[in-house]
């Protein structure tokens, strides 16, 4: 006997950026493997005889081993449940979703993945800013501010991350951007380059402010914020442009 399991995306935080199609998921599941930052109001929409299983990993905290997740997706949906895998932003930007999805089609259990909007999206949409521009930001890229040491990510592509003529995202670089920020600057890019700090995006938490390249990284280091961090750096707009 084998279930179904539904990888839905969850949005930044706030509920109401949930898709119909994610809401539908999570009303149907009978159990709900969630992300920490998927937790809180937008669980609400899932069955109250459903099965809740936080599997979420935090910087710094005890967090479920990737292996233990995927078996557990794979151990819930073989008794036939029909299973919530509930990521926090689009569950296929830097997610973790393909090592689950591995293990599932090794158990030969069926799968759809539901999109959702991601915190790059999300923050543009707060600070009343496009993620391209006309004739000067034609490129988006995004990029993890570290790998599974915590470290900034080796082998990134200098070239492109330092083309002021694209629009930036770092996701998960607070600890990291400063020592990215170096490398930027050796490489050309100006230290008057526009930057767009976003943390807390879309929760109640939700902070954003402007800085430049040259002054974002001493900023990052005093801030004080246990919620997620997103950088924006390169042609971006501003509000009242």
């Amino acid at each position: 006997m084998s279930g179904f399991v539904s990888f839905v995306s969850s949005g930044p935080g706030d509920p109401d950026l949930l898709t119909v199609k994610a809401v539908k998921s999570l009303q149907q599941a009978d159990a709900v493997l969630f992300d920490d930052l998927s937790s809180g109001p937008i669980l609400s929409h899932a069955r109250e005889d459903a099965d809740l299983v936080g599997v979420g990993k935090r910087a710094g905290r005890p967090s479920p081993k990737q292996d233990h997740v995927s078996q557990l997706l794979v151990d819930y949906a073989s008794t036939g449940a029909r299973v919530v895998r509930l990521k926090s932003g689009d569950c296929g930007i830097f997610g973790r979703l393909e090592e689950e999805l591995t293990a599932l089609r090794a158990a030969g259990i069926e799968y759809e993945i539901i999109p959702g909007v991601t915190a790059a999206s999300a923050a543009a949409a707060a600070a009343g800013i496009p993620l391209t521009r006309r004739l000067t930001a034609r490129r988006l890229q995004y990029v993890t501010g570290h790998d599974v040491t915590g470290e900034l990510p080796e082998k990134l592509n200098w070239a492109a991350l330092a083309d002021g003529e694209a629009t930036t995202v770092v996701y998960m670089g607070k600890r990291t951007f400063a020592a990215l920020a170096e490398q930027l600057l050796e490489r050309g890019l100006s230290a008057d380059t526009a930057c767009l700090l976003a943390t807390g995006v879309s929760t109640p938490d939700q902070a954003l402010s402007h800085h430049t390249l040259g002054d974002l990284p001493a900023h990052l280091a005093q801030l004080d914020t246990k919620a997620p961090v997103l950088i924006l750096y390169g042609a971006l707009a501003v509000a009242d442009a």
